[in-house]
């Protein structure tokens, strides 16, 4: 069996909590406290740390990670679906049920995206209400907010 390691990076929006293996990452999640630690983290959980500074610092768009978050089939179907929506866009809850094959089922993906357990990498983020309106995020609509101005070019990246 793969051990379970953990990091912690600070963000200007809070404190994540990686977890993952040596070979793929399994969760990115906000904690409430502050916590710091890289020393003797396999390279997947450095490589992971790596990219998500380079994306708070502007300077990286697309995540190249090994991913294996843990959910159902049909929530593994909707975070497959995030990760094709592109840097600074949004889509609604609409649209990803209809990427899905079936516009009835936007409930279901609206609670699979809520249970994303990889946030920022599978940018759940990005899907927003079908009126614009921002609605529903694990870590806060604040954060939401935060990192949608990020990928528009709107948040100041002076920390």
């Amino acid at each position: 069996m793969n051990q379970i390691h953990k990091a912690y990076l600070e963000t200007p929006i809070g404190t994540l909590e990686i977890t993952g293996s040596h070979a793929v990452i399994f969760s990115v999640t906000f904690i409430d406290e502050q916590r710091m630690g890289l020393s003797k983290v396999p390279a997947s959980l450095k490589q992971c740390v790596k990219q998500l500074n380079e994306y708070f610092s502007g300077k990286r768009k697309k995540f190249e990670l090994q991913l294996q978050p843990n959910g159902t089939t049909f929530q593994r179907h909707v975070w497959d679906e995030l990760l094709n929506i592109p840097y600074g866009k949004t889509v609604s809850y609409l649209h990803v049920a209809h990427q899905l094959g079936d516009e009835k089922k936007i409930r279901a993906a609206a609670s699979a995206n809520g249970k994303n357990p990889i946030g920022i990498i599978i940018p759940c983020h990005r899907v927003i209400g079908s009126n614009g309106e921002l609605v529903g995020y694990a870590g806060g609509l604040w954060r939401k907010q935060w990192l949608l101005d990020l990928e528009s070019g709107q948040q100041s990246l002076l920390l």
